[in-house]
């Protein structure tokens, strides 16, 4: 019963997730489309970024009415990002964004997670936020390539398998951020494929995606990461797709991306 008087109650969104949705446009220019006085909602001009809206609400972007697209297909690309790339829309250090080299028709996506600018591989882009936060938030399966500036030693080998609680976790972390404390799940599986005195390489999956998680890890132990290279994320592998190259999902990995949402009780 509850779950029926929800249905029927119209959901609010906010209005800047409305724009994004259902146009072009995304969070970003909404919010500037918004703060110029250049969005109506019901005819009045609106000003307030908090604005929400439903679906029977008229919103306008100057004379152009935006409705909801029930047949809007979402779009997910997978992204083979390159070294020296940073997932944003913008830099203030100016250095060069994945959106300067993805085709301007991405321009709107959103990003499921982040790669640091040092980070390469699989990159999932989407324009439906649904999708993108669902992915986000998972704990679907991620697979990656390292290699470390050392030997992985049996302690290392224990926190991969039964997890590891860091008080001081700022090792391997961005020197702006204020996460220190971290929790480490125990990874699903690991592969060492060389292990010596100079690098090693080992193949791990693990199922978070905390922020520079693996970095601070393996910085725990004294063991820098070197390269590091997502290959899968879900079930979606880079397969043969050249670095700095887009592709879209394909029909398995579509059917397989809408029997996650459904199950997780969103619409793709």
């Amino acid at each position: 019963m509850k779950k029926r008087d929800e249905q029927v109650q119209e959901e609010l969104v906010r209005l800047n997730k409305f724009l994004s949705h259902n146009s072009n446009y995304s969070r970003r220019e909404a919010d500037k489309l918004i703060e110029e006085g250049k969005v109506k909602v019901n005819g009045k001009v609106v000003t307030n970024l908090a604005t929400k809206v439903s679906n029977s609400d008229e919103v306008e972007i100057g004379r152009k009415k935006i409705r909801e697209d029930k047949n809007k297909i979402s779009t997910v690309i997978v992204y083979n990002k390159p070294k020296g790339e940073i997932v944003s829309k913008k830099d203030p250090q100016g250095r060069k964004t994945i959106y300067d080299s993805l085709d301007h028709k991405y321009k709107h996506f959103l990003s499921v997670g982040r790669l640091d600018y040092a980070s390469e591989g699989l990159l999932l882009l989407s324009d439906s936020v649904n999708i993108v936060d669902a992915l986000m938030h998972s704990d679907l399966e991620r697979v990656y390539k390292l290699k470390v500036n050392g030997v992985i030693t049996k302690p290392v080998e224990e926190a991969m398998q039964h997890g590891l609680e860091i008080e001081d976790a700022t090792s391997g972390a961005f020197k702006t951020s204020k996460i220190k404390s971290m929790t480490f799940a125990p990874f699903l599986a690991y592969d060492i494929q060389t292990n010596g005195e100079k690098f090693s390489k080992i193949k791990v999956v693990i199922s978070e995606g905390k922020n520079r998680e693996l970095r601070r890890f393996f910085a725990h132990f004294g063991l820098d990461i070197l390269d590091l290279k997502r290959l899968e994320y879900g079930g979606i592998s880079l397969n043969n797709l050249p670095t700095g190259k887009t592709r879209y999902l394909t029909k398995e990995e579509y059917k397989n991306l809408r029997i996650f949402m459904n199950e997780d009780d969103r619409s793709i």
